[in-house]
């Protein structure tokens, strides 16, 4: 049975290996087609390059034996204009000369003291003593003349352009922050035919080398005149992306770079839909009020098409896949937050680093609220009443007043009320900052001991908002935490 087994396993080896070496062959046939049908292409090319140099010269010559002719008939034109002048003042003077000699013949002693003086004035005033005897043009062309050696020598050099090296990724020079990246590459030598680069980035789940196959495609940048690039405002959803450059002339594109993997860490949660007030109604990061109660109906509905089947959050549309922390609340169900506690929180627990989240809510809204909560918020109770939550709150109804909410106390903030609130939370300081995310102004900070994981927490009365997640920490709101740290506002204070 072994000796068998041995021969079946070396029979499906060589199956494998023929298998393989069909496929070569193929690979093969196809490249010979390739290398047939491309070869054509470059001699069609090659040969529509020449006709339009042929063209060109051909452009270059009629324009310069034009010149010639136009110089030559201007020429020809002044000094026929002159050789008429001279020959009219030839004729007229012969005629006078032959007249005056005439007259100092016939004329007597007494007579000519009259009318030698008209003969005088008359010889005076003859065309031959007017007339230029210096050509107005030069018969000299040389200034017409072409000297083509080095245009020669360029034409000689004439060759296929070499196909440009592969650039080199500079990770000291590339930088991962403030939800942008800039890529920074060089050539290993000096190359002037290169036009410009091309660079292709895609996002992936998987550190280290990128993967041959990926389910993300390579997204193109192309025309890139420089050897520095920065891909800004982007949403960074997976935790890291591949990036790799080419270089291009005018004719040809070089290999790809040695393809690098950058880590674009940010926090990225979605809303848990299934755990919401039922008078909200949540669509991806968007929240919206319905006074019609559209979980309710969403529910009953289901429970109709399911033939009277239990709709549970298990089979909500809106589930997605856990991650270790994206975690069930184990108080699901649409009956998580009721009565005025308009509440919906985020999937994913915060227990350690630093997260930055932003939301954009409508200036319409009666009541807003965003801050953070822990899973055990108890479903009546609302953001900032209680001390599992923290918020800053917007009351548009009756009267307007912006606070920052805690243990039931508030404190109004005497700022103006920003349309869209960034979130800043440091778990292990303690902190939790809210900012103008337009301008990064800070609008109040807690500074509180957390005591067990929290959630990004938000509410809305008839209103809506959407949340901006996958969003890494600005720099700026780094640098004025740190400012601010020692002088923020304390829960005492509220």
């Amino acid at each position: 049975e072994a000796g068998q087994e041995a021969v079946r396993k070396i029979i499906t080896t060589l199956a494998v290996k023929n298998e393989e070496i069909q496929n070569f062959i193929y690979s093969l046939k196809q490249m010979m087609q390739n290398v047939e049908a491309n070869s054509s292409r470059a001699q069609e090319d090659l040969e529509s390059e020449f006709q339009s140099l042929y063209t060109l010269l051909d452009e270059l010559k009629d324009e310069m034996l034009m010149k010639i002719k136009q110089d030559r008939a201007s020429r020809t034109y002044e000094l026929q204009a002159q050789l008429a002048a001279c020959a009219k003042a030839l004729e007229s003077s012969e005629e006078l000369l032959e007249a005056a000699n005439q007259a100092l013949e016939t004329a007597n002693h007494h007579d000519f003291p009259q009318v030698g003086p008209s003969w005088h004035r008359g010889v005076t005033m003859a065309p031959a003593f007017r007339l230029s005897l210096k050509a107005k043009v030069s018969d000299n062309m040389s200034h017409l003349m072409v000297d083509f050696a080095q245009e020669r020598r360029l034409l000689q050099a004439l060759t296929f352009l070499p196909v440009p090296s592969t650039p080199e990724i500079d990770l000291a020079e590339s930088l991962v922050a403030d939800n942008c990246v800039t890529l920074a590459w060089r050539m290993p030598d000096e190359d002037s035919k290169i036009d410009h680069y091309v660079l292709e980035y895609r996002k992936t789940n998987f550190e280290g080398p990128p993967r041959a196959k990926e389910d993300q495609p390579w997204m193109v940048i192309e025309g890139i005149k420089g050897t520095e690039y920065t891909l800004s405002g982007l949403k960074f959803d997976m935790k890291y992306m591949n990036f790799r450059v080419r270089a291009c002339n005018k004719a040809v594109a070089g290999e790809f770079s040695e393809p690098v993997t950058l880590e674009t860490r940010a926090f990225m949660f979605r809303l848990d839909a299934s755990t919401c007030h039922q008078n909200l109604r949540v669509e991806e990061l968007s929240v919206e009020w319905d006074a019609t109660g559209g979980k309710v109906q969403d529910v009953k509905v289901r429970e109709k098409d399911s033939k009277g089947r239990t709709a549970s959050p298990a089979n909500s549309p809106a589930r997605v896949v856990q991650s270790p922390k994206r975690m069930p609340s184990g108080r699901g169900g649409r009956d998580r937050f009721t009565a005025e506690s308009y509440t919906v929180l985020g999937d994913t627990l915060i227990d350690a680093d630093d997260h930055y989240w932003e939301v954009r809510y409508d200036r319409d809204s009666k009541a807003f609220g965003v801050g953070v909560a822990y899973r055990s918020l108890g479903k009546f109770d609302q953001l900032g009443k209680t001390s599992a939550s923290w918020c800053l709150h917007l009351n548009n109804w009756l009267q307007v007043s912006f606070c920052a909410k805690h243990a039931n106390k508030a404190k109004v903030l005497d700022v103006p009320v920003p349309d869209c609130i960034g979130v800043y939370c440091n778990f292990h300081e303690g902190f939790l900052s809210f900012y103008n995310a337009r301008t990064k102004q800070l609008l109040h900070t807690f500074k509180a001991k957390f005591t067990q994981p929290v959630l990004p927490a938000f509410t809305v009365w008839c209103g809506s908002f959407h949340v901006s997640s996958g969003l890494q920490v600005p720099s700026a709101v780094k640098c004025l935490q740190k400012r601010n740290s020692t002088a923020s506002s304390s829960n005492a204070s509220l």
